[in-house]
């Protein structure tokens, strides 16, 4: 009975797969993941406009994803604008979760398991733009800012024992995301997510685009730090809070642009990432 139910599981389970991979592989599956690469490089380019508003002006809005889908809903056609960028990452998510759960089978046990991690974090990053896409177009986008959400964090962490580590945890966890994105982008790793040949100005627009959002994310990990040393969760923060305090440094305005150009390479290297995506 019991070689029976595994082997009837071994099949369902197969089945499954088998679906998941004509799905992932048809053409219409391939259009809604086209379009979230679009709307993900929209995002950003988004961002890169606010950032540049606030390195000169101090103003622009909230520096972060959930700023930039604020801006999305005021314009014009926002709330189409943003349920097309909703079911774009849902698309994205989807992608992810598949590639988390069969992709990389040409890989080497320990570094396949590691890629379906990375794909399994994409996802929850896709998923959470998207739900946030969902908020806003319903009109709850502008209830609370990616930055109070982590302050609230951690503070909470802060209030229970052994929080202090549990915060620093997080910053160094951030730290290793920030590497990782860097890492990405100086030995052109990205490249591997690509399908058919692309223009090297592509390349260069990818490498220029992680490295400035690891230096980003970086800044955000170094702020949950410092709040967890500091014991004060105001310290901490998202991206707002990373590029705000990139302009209060020496030469602010000049860096913060210069992390802009950065960010919008990204949301520019998206688009064409979009034409050369790689399902596996």
């Amino acid at each position: 009975m019991s070689a029976n139910v595994k082997s009837t599981a071994g099949h369902a389970a197969s089945g499954a797969e088998q679906q998941g991979r004509e799905v992932e592989q048809s053409r219409a599956f391939g259009a809604l993941v086209m379009v979230g690469l679009i709307a993900y490089g929209v995002v950003h380019l988004l961002v890169a406009w606010i950032a540049l508003q606030l390195a000169w002006t101090g103003g622009g809005g909230e520096a972060s994803q959930q700023g930039a889908l604020a801006q999305m809903a005021s314009s014009r056609f926002g709330d189409l604008l943003l349920w097309i960028t909703a079911i774009g990452l849902f698309a994205l998510t989807l992608w992810q979760i598949f590639t988390a759960l069969w992709g990389y089978s040409y890989e080497k046990p320990k570094k396949k398991v590691f890629k379906r991690l990375g794909a399994a974090g994409k996802a929850v990053v896709y998923l959470g733009i998207g739900i946030s896409a969902v908020t806003t177009a319903a009109g709850g986008g502008q209830k609370k800012s990616g930055n109070s959400s982590e302050k609230s964090l951690t503070a909470k962490l802060l209030g229970v024992p052994f929080g202090k580590v549990l915060v620093i945890a997080v910053g160094i966890a951030v730290l290793v995301v920030a590497g990782r994105l860097i890492y990405r982008g100086v030995t052109k790793k990205f490249t591997h997510d690509l399908e058919g040949g692309v223009r090297p100005t592509v390349v260069r627009l990818g490498q220029i685009g992680y490295c400035a959002k690891g230096i980003a994310f970086g800044i955000v990990g170094v702020l949950f730090v410092v709040a967890a040393v500091t014991f004060n969760p105001n310290k901490a923060g998202g991206l707002d809070t990373a590029l705000h305090t990139l302009r209060d440094q020496p030469f602010g305005p000049v860096l913060l642009t210069l992390m802009a150009l950065g960010i919008a390479a990204f949301g520019l290297y998206c688009f064409a990432w979009s034409r050369h995506a790689k399902r596996s």
